[in-house]
């Protein structure tokens, strides 16, 4: 069984005859032995072999084996390392002590050889599998993170209720990214021309939104949605979504200078933004769901960049009211939307300035 685990163990003690009896003990057993003789040896030891299991006599010239294990356990990349400790000493504080410093199990000395192998089959086949656990673990939140936002993967790794149907109302400030003139484009080169245009431009504006702290929706065909403010919330949400129209101009700027003549020299970038509030939360079924916005404040932003033109960047009033501070924008015009009473003011962004 030993041998199906390939463990490496290190055994330390400043005394080396047990170390050599205990080093003979596992290595009949299959496994690898490291071996230390005092406490500054051993913390070496560990960073060198990075052990699946460590054995650690308690009374140790320099660092004693108290202290090799506060450091083994408060060090991240070490801190799930199981510690045995063997200790010729009974008293019931010793051991809170070693408890403390986040020792696993123990063992009086003289040891008792069968009960060792015992001990160390048990630590090392729990090591691992708390590593394949953490293994799993890391692999799901990847995998999740390519289908939801960061943010969001965070909350429902704490929190799996949040994988529920249903939303809240929010503030938020919602932005529209489209390439104008793609149908166009898309008629006129091969498919793989056009998927590798979409990716290559949608891998640099995605990253931009992350960067401004947004929160990624999904791709609308030759476009994209993302929203602020949710599911965390920033001093100025409405500020992040100008900052990322900006960035994501000048993105698309460098890639078309990348890709020089031909029919992606036409193609060119529309973005809409607005604030308001919205229903956020989980849309769809109990096996497929998207976290989205829904309301009257995402359809004027949709609106907006609908009418935006190639390099242009419409924002909602509100939207230029919280930001205005930083923001120079013109009137765009009114716009009616069916369902609403009164028309919706649009405002072109002329810059955005930096704080001073």
């Amino acid at each position: 069984m030993a041998e199906d685990l390939k463990a490496t163990i290190l055994v330390a003690d400043d005394n080396p005859d047990n170390v050599e009896l205990v080093r003979q003990v596992l290595a009949g057993a299959g496994y690898t032995v490291v071996t230390a003789f005092d406490g500054d040896e051993a913390l070496v030891k560990v960073a060198e072999t990075n052990p699946d299991l460590i054995i650690l006599d308690v009374m140790m010239p320099g660092k004693d084996g108290f202290e090799v294990c506060r450091r083994v356990k408060k060090w991240e990349q070490t801190r799930n390392i199981p510690v045995l400790m063997l200790t010729a000493l009974e008293d019931v504080a010793d051991k809170v002590r070693g408890i403390e410093s986040g020792a696993d199990e123990f063992l009086t000395k003289p040891v008792d050889m069968v009960e060792l192998q015992t001990r160390v089959k048990a630590q090392v086949k729990a090591k691992i599998n708390r590593q394949q656990v953490i293994e799993k673990n890391a692999l799901l939140e990847k995998i999740l993170t390519r289908y939801l936002p960061e943010e969001v993967v965070a909350k429902v790794l704490q929190d799996s209720s949040l994988l529920k149907l249903g939303g809240v109302r929010d503030f938020v400030t919602v932005l529209f990214a489209d390439l104008t003139g793609f149908t166009t484009f898309a008629n006129s080169v091969p498919p793989e021309h056009v998927m590798e245009t979409l990716n290559q431009t949608f891998s640099r504006l995605t990253k931009i939104i992350a960067d401004n702290h947004g929160t990624f929706d999904k791709y609308l065909g030759d476009g994209l949605m993302a929203f602020y403010g949710a599911p965390i919330a920033t001093d100025n949400d409405a500020l992040n979504a100008i900052r990322t129209a900006v960035e994501m101009r000048a993105a698309f700027q460098e890639l078309k200078e990348q890709w020089a003549d031909g029919p992606r020299a036409e193609l060119g970038l529309a973005v809409g933004i607005n604030s308001g509030e919205a229903i956020v939360g989980n849309v769809g079924s109990e096996r497929l769901m998207n976290y989205t916005v829904i309301g009257d404040a995402v359809n004027i932003a949709a609106r907006l960049e609908e009418l935006a033109g190639p390099g242009q960047v419409l924002i909602g009033e509100t939207t230029r009211a919280l930001a205005e501070d930083m923001v120079v924008a013109r009137k765009f015009g009114e716009i009616d939307l069916r369902g609403r009473s009164k028309p919706v003011i649009a405002y072109e962004l002329v810059r955005l300035f930096k704080p001073a």
